[in-house]
């Protein structure tokens, strides 16, 4: 039994608590500056508003004004904010970090910085003070896993990584249940990047629906009912190539593209959620700036991950790192987020050439 504390109560955080909790260990539940209304509803209802089911007998709620309650004895932190609370959570555990935690990381996204792409665990902990920086061990959870689905205990397969090959078995023994089913890995770059990029591409991959409906709306239902498959299927793997490449250049494996965290994950979040509604509403025609209204106050990491990356990629093109175009997908996609570009893909530039994983190209 272990003593691990998550911090962050939306969806994802809340529905890792049901398989620690029904392995024993001591299970505390902390919100954000932003959940208090979801820690007073597991208070005094034990229920999470947002996953609709009661919460384990044996977690405990906190609210964030209750951290230092909550950390005492903590052996394992869990990290379930958003990527945009990555920098806040590095000042919040600050003072309650101590030599030998762990802290696992369920956030997913990259960040450019001084022009080089960093994965978040990096991040975190480069934002952490000096003196306890290097006395902590960094995890993070990747594969397909929807928290809805996870907290009702249906059969859910992820990765566990670490550069630190020694804490791994010790946490598929404290996370691992019938239904939790966990494989170790100590790639965590390419776990981190396939996890971060799986929602642009997914987002990418929902602009077939919206395609569709604009289609349907301007032309009348199609004769024999076709429908976008094929479009979806093209974004999909295209964007598996695209994260394989960015993969290979950070120094990750490729293999690992093609399993749990790449295209599983990819797979998982292709089937509905924030980022394929917010494709679904630019395929139909909305402007960004118009489907973001529609999506008010709702994070939609796909459209955080595309902005954040690509001031590196646009650096490492400029500088002739890698080739111009190389990323087709992901180019167009910010186009799109940033510019108020048509959905217009040049599939003729996709998968242009077989030989994605050389060494990068050398500008003379």
């Amino acid at each position: 039994m272990a003593v691990i504390t998550v911090l962050g109560a939306g969806v994802m955080g809340t529905a890792l608590t049901y398989p620690i909790a029904d392995n024993g260990n001591d299970v505390r539940l902390v919100g954000t500056h932003l959940d208090d209304d979801i820690i007073q509803s597991c208070k005094d209802q034990r229920i999470h508003p947002r996953l609709k089911r009661r919460i384990h007998d044996d977690v405990k709620p906190f609210f964030y004004h209750e951290i230092a309650d909550a950390m005492p004895e903590t052996e394992i932190i869990v990290l379930g904010v958003n990527s945009r609370g990555v920098h806040w959570a590095a000042e919040a555990l600050a003072p309650y970090l101590r030599p030998g935690h762990i802290v696992m990381m369920v956030t997913k996204g990259m960040e450019s910085e001084n022009d080089e792409l960093k994965i978040l665990p990096d991040v975190l902990r480069d934002h952490l003070p000096v003196g306890i920086r290097d006395q902590i061990d960094y995890a993070a959870i990747g594969g397909p896993s929807i928290a809805g689905e996870l907290a009702a205990r249906n059969h859910t397969s992820v990765v566990f990584v670490s550069r630190n090959p020694n804490i791994l078995p010790g946490l598929q023994k404290l996370f691992a249940t019938s239904y939790y089913h966990v494989w170790s890995s100590t790639d965590l770059i390419g776990v981190e990047v396939c996890v971060a990029l799986k929602n642009p591409i997914a987002l990418a991959v929902g602009l077939a629906a919206g395609l569709l409906e604009r289609q349907t709306k301007e032309k009348g239902p199609d004769v024999a009912n076709a429908h976008m498959y094929n479009y979806a299927a093209a974004l999909f793997a295209q964007g598996l190539a695209e994260t394989a490449y960015i993969v290979n250049l950070m120094g990750g494996r490729p293999e690992t593209v093609f399993s749990l965290p790449g295209a599983g994950d990819l797979y998982v979040t292709t089937q509905g959620g924030r980022n394929s509604r917010m494709g679904r509403l630019l395929g139909m025609g909305l402007p960004y700036s118009d489907a973001v209204e529609e999506m008010y106050g709702e994070t939609i990491e796909g459209v955080d991950a595309t902005v954040a990356i690509m001031p590196a990629i646009q650096h490492m093109i400029d500088s002739g790192k890698i080739s111009a175009d190389a990323l087709p997908l992901l180019h167009t996609l910010h186009r799109i987020l940033t510019r108020n570009a048509p959905v217009d893909f040049d599939f003729d530039t996709f998968f242009a050439s077989l030989s994605m994983f050389n060494p990068p190209v050398t500008r003379t």
